[in-house]
C-alpha cells in the first residue's frame, strides 16, 4: 500500500493497524491448525505423550494445512494482481 499521501503520524498508525491485523490473522490460522489437527489425530488420552501414530498424524495434518494455506495465499495474490491490472487497464 502507498501511504505517501499521509503524514508521518498517520503512516505510523496505519503500519501499526496492519501489523496488528497480520498478527490476528496469524494467530487465527495457528489456532485453527491446532484445533483441527488435535481433533483429527489425538484420541488416546491414556498417556500424556503422543503415540507414534498420533505424532505422524499431527505432522501430516500440519503439513497439509500449511501447504493449503500457502496455496490459497498464492491464489489470492494472483487474483489480486489480475484485479489491479484490470483496473489499471481501464484507466
Amino acid at each position: 500500500m502507498d501511504f505517501s499521501a499521509f503524514n508521518a503520524a498517520e503512516q505510523a498508525h496505519m503500519t501499526k493497524v496492519i501489523e496488528k491485523k497480520q498478527m490476528q490473522d496469524f494467530m487465527r490460522m495457528y489456532s485453527n491448525l491446532v484445533e483441527r489437527c488435535f481433533m483429527s489425530c489425538c484420541n488416546d488420552f491414556t498417556s500424556k505423550a503422543l503415540s507414534s501414530k498420533e505424532e505422524q498424524c499431527m505432522m501430516n495434518c500440519a503439513d497439509k494445512f500449511l501447504k493449503h494455506s500457502e496455496r490459497v495465499g498464492a491464489r489470492f495474490a494472483e487474483q489480486n494482481a489480475e484485479a489491479i491490472n484490470s483496473a489499471a487497464a481501464q484507466k
